[in-house]
C-alpha cells in the first residue's frame, strides 16, 4: 500500500472546508448545474473575511465577476497574460467552486490528434464487443460533457489548429458524435458543462486561434500584480503552503520575502518603488510565480541545510537559479541593478543583500 502524501493536492482539497463553509452559507441563485452562486465562486477566489474565505488570487473584483458570467453563459472563458501570471491557478479555482473538481485538464501542448481531444477505443474491448459505450476511454472533454462540468484547456494556442477547430462545435452545438454507436451516437452535454482555457501572450504565434473559436470565447487578460504589498501577500502565503506540503518546519521569514518580493517586482516593471528607471528583467523570469518558487527552495534549504530559520545571507545564491537562466545579458543587468539600485537602499537588511553581488 502507497501510504505517501500527494505532492500537490488539487484546490478542491486544499480549501474543503471553505468550500463547505461557503455551501452553507449560500443563499444566491445558483447557475443550472453548479454548486455555488456566482458571489460565492467569487468569494472563494477573492476572499472574504466574514466567512474566515482565504484570498487566493490577486485581481480587480471586475475581472472575475466578468469570467464567472462567462461561463455561466454558453460562451468559454480564455484567460491570457503572461508566464506566471496564475492563469492555471485561477482556471483550477473556479473549476473548484463551480465543478467540485478540477482534475478535467487537457495540456494543449500534448495533443497532436483530435482522438486525444474527443474520445478514443479501447482496442481489446472494441474487438471482442465491437463499439460500445464499455469500449470507449473519454477524454476530459467528453467527460465533462457527460456529467456537466468544466473543462480546463491549459496552453490552447500551443495546440495545432485543426484540433482547435474541432472544439467549435461542441463550443457551438453542446453535443459529440460518435457514430461507431449507433441510436446512441450523440453526446450531448449536461447543465454545468463549458470549457475555461489558458494562453500564454508569448504564445501568441505558435497557433494563432481563428477567428470562429474567438467568437466563442470571451478574452480576459490576466495582468501581473500591480501592488507591491500584495505581491508580498501572494509570495509569503503561497510560499508557506509549499513549503509545508513538501514536509518541511519552516516558517517564511517576513523581512526576506519583502526583500525578494521587491526585487522581483522592480526588476520586472523596469522602475523602482520611488519611480525611478532601472534595469528591466523579462517578466518570464521575474514574475510571482518565479518569487514563490524561490522562497520555497528557501525554505527548504533552510530545514536540510540551516538553521531551521530563512534568511537573507543565501538569497541571491538561489535568485541566479530562477532569474539568471534565459538570456545571458541578465546577470549584466542584475548586476548593473545591484550596483546601482540595491547599493542604495537603505536598511543593514539591504546592505546584507548587497554583499552577496559578488555571487552575480
Amino acid at each position: 500500500m502507497n501510504d505517501k502524501a500527494i505532492q500537490r493536492p488539487t484546490a478542491e482539497t486544499l480549501y474543503h472546508h471553505e468550500l463547505e463553509r461557503l455551501r452553507e452559507w449560500d443563499s444566491g441563485p445558483i447557475p443550472p448545474g453548479w454548486n455555488l452562486s456566482p458571489l460565492a465562486v467569487e468569494k472563494f477566489v477573492l476572499g472574504d473575511d466574514e466567512l474566515d474565505i482565504q484570498r487566493k488570487f490577486v485581481a480587480q473584483r471586475e475581472l472575475v465577476t466578468r469570467i464567472i458570467i462567462s461561463l455561466a453563459t454558453n460562451r468559454g472563458a480564455m484567460l491570457i497574460g503572461e508566464p506566471g501570471t496564475a492563469k492555471s491557478w485561477l482556471s483550477e479555482l473556479l473549476s473548484a467552486a463551480i465543478s467540485g473538481q478540477s482534475t478535467l485538464t487537457i495540456q494543449g501542448g500534448a495533443i497532436s490528434q483530435t482522438s486525444q481531444l474527443l474520445y478514443s477505443w479501447n482496442e481489446a474491448l472494441l474487438n471482442t464487443q465491437g463499439p460500445c459505450a464499455e469500449a470507449l476511454i473519454p477524454s476530459p472533454i467528453y467527460q465533462g460533457m457527460l456529467d456537466g462540468q468544466l473543462v480546463r484547456f491549459e496552453e490552447i494556442a500551443r495546440c495545432p489548429q485543426h484540433i482547435q477547430d474541432a472544439i467549435l462545435s461542441i463550443m457551438s452545438e453542446r453535443q459529440i458524435m460518435v457514430p461507431e454507436l449507433g441510436k446512441d451516437s450523440v453526446l450531448f452535454a449536461r447543465e454545468g458543462f463549458n470549457i475555461i482555457a489558458t494562453s500564454n501572450s508569448l504564445d501568441s504565434g505558435i497557433y494563432a486561434m481563428s477567428a470562429a473559436l474567438k467568437r466563442r470565447m470571451n478574452f480576459e487578460t490576466i495582468p501581473p500584480i500591480r501592488d507591491l504589498a500584495d505581491e508580498i501577500d501572494v509570495v509569503m502565503r503561497e510560499s508557506e503552503k509549499l513549503i509545508r506540503l513538501s514536509g518541511v518546519q519552516v516558517k517564511p521569514d517576513a523581512l526576506t520575502i519583502e526583500v525578494l518580493t521587491t526585487l522581483f517586482h522592480e526588476l520586472r516593471n523596469g522602475q523602482t518603488l520611488d519611480g525611478r528607471s532601472t534595469d528591466r528583467l523579462a517578466a518570464t523570469v521575474m514574475s510571482t510565480a518565479e518569487a514563490v518558487s524561490v522562497a520555497h527552495a528557501m525554505g527548504v534549504h533552510a530545514y536540510y541545510y540551516g538553521s531551521g530559520t530563512m534568511a537573507l545571507d543565501n538569497l541571491v545564491h538561489f535568485l541566479i537559479g530562477a532569474a539568471l537562466k534565459d538570456n545571458k545579458d541578465d546577470r549584466r543587468r542584475m548586476k548593473h541593478y545591484f550596483e546601482t539600485e540595491v547599493s542604495i537602499k537603505k536598511g543593514e537588511h539591504w546592505q546584507q543583500v548587497y554583499d552577496q553581488r559578488q555571487l552575480l
